[in-house]
């Protein structure tokens, strides 16, 4: 597979994506012999990196036009599921990693839950969320921007890790560490290029889909757009090299969160 897909373009260029996956080849050792599931795989451009680590993946999202969209990329175990009732047998999976997909379910702690039933004893989650709180200031100015969370296909603003914490206790999942990404500039940066491209670039088809409508959602809107993604290709480094002054400010609070939890080997 090469990596000429538009995907893996877009990714190439995204702030937020190079910070996640960086932090998930630091973090995750994965046997070749474990089975997964990605669960809300979106466009497939995350399971794609993951899929080269090894190992048995089955990559799934709500949404069918993501899935066609991940199919180009990934080509084959790609399933359409809900995230009520995962058609997967009782203890099956040894890890089931879901990265932005939380936020954007109605009921969040029942698919927690069927994670739990779905995961072998010791069996681990992986969840990458937006993190709020109350300091979180960018959070205050988007909906002022007209930044909706509609438009991400949110149906929360995110979680702190306090929340999040309970929400696994709920589903008698075992937290065992967390790390955190995209500093304020970051986050600003991807806040900017979100509202440019809703007000300037999109069309706004599709609508509907789970994870919103914040980028290019299909090799068409890709293809329709590329004199604007060649332009932004331009000025990418520079902006890569402005959102690394973040690292400047040690002292801030990062507005994306991955959280690691367990299936205890005994409930008990």
């Amino acid at each position: 597979m090469k990596d000429e897909h538009w995907q893996l373009q877009v990714s190439a260029k995204s702030l937020k994506k190079r910070e996640k996956l960086a932090l998930l080849n630091k973090h995750l050792k994965i046997d070749p012999l474990s089975i997964h599931l990605d669960l809300g795989c979106a466009q497939g451009i995350l399971s794609y990196y993951l899929r080269k680590k090894g190992g048995q993946w089955l990559s799934s999202d709500l949404d069918f036009i993501n899935l066609q969209t991940a199919a180009e990329l990934l080509e084959k175990n790609l399933v359409q599921i809900p995230p009520e009732a995962l058609p997967i047998k009782d203890g099956s999976l040894d890890r089931v990693i879901s990265l932005d997909y939380l936020e954007h379910l109605d009921n969040d702690l029942e698919c927690l839950q069927e994670i739990y039933r779905c995961l072998k004893p010791g069996g681990e989650l992986v969840l990458a969320v937006p993190r709020t709180g109350r300091l979180f200031f960018l959070h205050r100015i988007r909906p002022a921007l007209g930044m909706k969370l509609e438009f991400y296909g949110h149906k929360r603003e995110g979680y702190t890790l306090r929340d999040l914490k309970r929400l696994l206790k709920q589903a008698e999942l075992e937290y065992t560490q967390h790390k955190t990404f995209s500093g304020f500039l970051t986050e600003l940066v991807e806040l900017l290029l979100n509202l440019v491209y809703t007000r300037f670039i999109s069309s706004g088809e599709p609508e509907g889909l789970r994870d919103g409508h914040i980028r290019p959602t299909t090799s068409s809107e890709f293809t329709s757009q590329k004199r604007a993604f060649k332009a932004y290709s331009w000025i990418y480094p520079l902006i890569w090299m402005f959102t690394r002054l973040d690292k400047l400010f040690f002292f801030q609070r990062n507005y994306g969160l991955i959280i690691w939890a367990t299936k205890r080997s005994d409930p008990h």
